[in-house]
């Protein structure tokens, strides 16, 4: 079983025990994170559906921080003595994923309205206005 995540702007194929490098992570060593599924491959069972995959819950824990390779960047311009040297450094994140599973998220129910039900509104009616609508109702009886 294997699952594509979404991580960091990034998708990343991830199976059981794997040490994933993704981008920066808030969280220290021995956290639990979860990543968003896109998609879960289950023996011959592909699932791709964004409702099905929705209930598919990949946790990860952090291992560690990591740097990416040194990048050097030189600007030069001829004839003017313009030079500038820059360096940057990647930082990561290294996560080890720990499970892939169909587990109910919590509050994931939703209440439906009753049939029938007006929508309340926020706004507070004007005098005027709910005397206007009391005369048209008694004016329907």
């Amino acid at each position: 079983m294997y699952a594509i995540v979404r991580c960091g702007g990034r998708q990343e194929k991830v199976a059981l025990d794997d040490v994933v490098t993704v981008d920066k992570l808030p969280g220290a060593a021995g956290d639990s994170i979860t990543l968003t599924a896109l998609l879960v491959v289950d023996g011959d069972r592909v699932i791709s559906d964004p409702a099905e995959v929705g209930r598919y819950e990949v946790t990860a824990d952090i291992v560690g921080d990591a740097a990416g390779p040194k990048i050097n960047m030189i600007h030069y311009r001829n004839k003017t003595g313009y030079r500038r040297r820059l360096g940057h450094r990647q930082r990561y994140t290294q996560v080890r994923i720990t499970g892939i599973g169909a587990e109910a998220k919590q509050g994931a129910k939703r209440t439906a309205a009753k049939p029938g039900a007006k929508p309340q509104s926020a706004k507070p009616q004007s005098k005027a206005t709910a005397q206007s609508t009391a005369e048209a109702k008694a004016e329907e009886d």
